[in-house]
């Protein structure tokens, strides 16, 4: 009878899947121009830079991700999932024993991460275990303090309807976009496609390859097509619950599509190139059934494992630390480097594409980071002492613009390895200036961030971008 039960709650939720419409490939307002340059190499050609990384004399310990796999979520009424009383606690990891103590929560199924550092850790408990987890945590001396009272509550007011006026401010403006919402992949193809159309002087946009789903990967190029410009490659939604990373491409590619005439050189002698959702899949499915899902939705095996996380199926180190070979598991790294068609286009761009890139960035949530190479062990690329510093200094802007309080370091050090991640990647690539930025918040709100946030961690990381960009033009 179990496994009845199981099959039938499985066909429940595949049927409440919903597949958005897909839009019309509008012809791109320009052909991308072929560079002069040597061509990007591939994974298998990468530039091996660890004979001259510099090691961190002490690893700080680090607790095992890969054994924190997510409980199994309760079905709703609605077909969502529903996660009423779930709270989100930060536990520090501070006293000696306190990640092994985590470990076996997690093993027991009954804690889930959402992030972490070296000192704490976010973590998802379900109603039903919270009193089991109270009691392990004081009866060890751990301190936690409560970030979410109840997490559906928090999605439930996360991404409130348009006003009338809003909703016919978008038919005169010709796109759906505005940064006052959370906006399906639909909206966010639609806006790049129209984008292309009204700009065609300086805009285009190119479909890179499919989803598992057959989804559009769509990147979109603003450039006057100056042969002398630098190139910068941006991406967001790798991580499907990581509404703000989308969000804030797109804002940053409205705000240099609309000025592009009044902006400063450091922007128009730039090639921008943006992938705004790397995994449409995952990112609908969080709209149309597990607002906390993380991977792609590619099926592996039988039962009810789906999905690889995209940020751990890179090329370069694929399969080290912090990467689970258990399709289950919320970091399962996927059969074998680039198993996954959402990377492999990545891939395949860059090892096709004639353009040299000078920065690869990265957006992701949460936490307030901007993290540089290698996350693949705590190491650290040649150039370190220059990331740091070019860090440093997007931080300090983003912090005058509006306040956020980012930590710069490698992704290693700063907060634990994970192999297999795009930005070591593009690293090994020769990519110079290579960030993953982890936006807002800090906890309180974790991956639910109110859509009133996106238009302020949007401006105050524009002004980050503009350091990057005299940065590139400088390199």
């Amino acid at each position: 009878m179990g496994s009845l039960t199981k099959i039938v709650v499985f066909l429940y939720v595949t049927s409440a899947v919903l597949c958005t419409p897909f839009i019309n490939q509008l012809q791109p307002g320009q052909e991308w121009p072929k560079r002069n340059s040597v061509k990007q190499p591939n994974a298998e050609e990468s530039l091996d830079l660890t004979n001259e990384v510099v090691t961190e004399t002490e690893d700080a310990a680090e607790f095992d991700k890969a054994a924190l796999e997510e409980p199994q979520p309760t079905l709703g009424k609605s077909g969502k999932v529903d996660y009423t009383g779930c709270q989100v606690w930060k536990v520090s990891t501070a006293k000696a024993g306190a990640k092994a103590v985590i470990n076996k929560l997690s093993s027991d199924k009954l804690i889930a991460s959402w992030g972490g550092s070296e000192s704490s850790i976010d973590v998802l408990i379900k109603p039903k275990v919270i009193e089991n987890v109270t009691t392990v945590l004081k009866s060890k001396d751990i301190p936690y303090s409560i970030m979410i009272e109840d997490l559906q509550q928090r999605i439930n007011e996360e991404n409130p309807p348009l006003d009338e006026n809003e909703i016919e401010l978008q038919d005169r403006r010709g796109h759906r976009m505005t940064w006052k919402q959370y906006h399906r992949v639909e909206d966010i193809h639609g806006f790049m496609d129209y984008l292309a159309e009204t700009y065609p002087s300086i805009i285009s946009v190119n479909t890179i390859g499919k989803s598992h789903e057959g989804r559009d990967l769509k990147v979109l190029r603003i450039s006057d097509g100056k042969s002398t410009n630098k190139a910068v490659f941006i991406d967001g939604g790798i991580h499907a619950r990581e509404w703000i990373s989308p969000a804030v491409v797109t804002y940053l590619i409205n705000q240099f599509a609309e000025n592009f005439d009044v902006e400063t050189d450091d922007i128009k002698n730039i090639d921008w190139y943006f992938l705004p959702v790397v995994n449409p899949d995952g990112y609908e499915y969080t709209h149309n059934t597990d607002r906390m899902w993380r991977k792609n939705r590619k099926r592996y095996g039988i039962g009810f494992c789906y999905g690889t996380d995209l940020n751990r199926n890179f090329g370069y180190h694929w399969g080290g630390k912090g990467a689970s070979s258990y399709p289950c598991s919320e970091i399962y790294r996927g059969e074998a480097a680039f198993s996954e068609p959402e990377s492999k286009a990545i891939s395949n761009f860059f090892a096709t594409t004639a353009t040299k890139f000078t920065a690869y960035l990265t957006y992701h949530s949460y936490g307030q980071y901007l993290l540089y190479p290698w996350g693949y062990d705590n190491t650290l690329p040649p150039d370190y002492k220059e990331l740091q510093s070019v860090g440093e200094e997007i931080a300090e802007s983003i912090r005058k613009a509006g306040g956020s309080e980012y930590t710069v370091g490698s992704s290693s050090g700063l907060l634990y390895s994970a192999a297999g991640g795009s930005d070591d990647w593009a690293k090994s690539l020769g990519i110079k200036y290579t960030y993953t930025i982890e936006l807002s918040d800090t906890g309180r709100h974790g991956f639910v961030l109110p859509a009133s946030y996106i238009k302020p961690v949007a401006k105050e990381n524009l002004a980050g971008l503009r350091v990057l960009a005299q940065k590139v033009n400088e390199a």
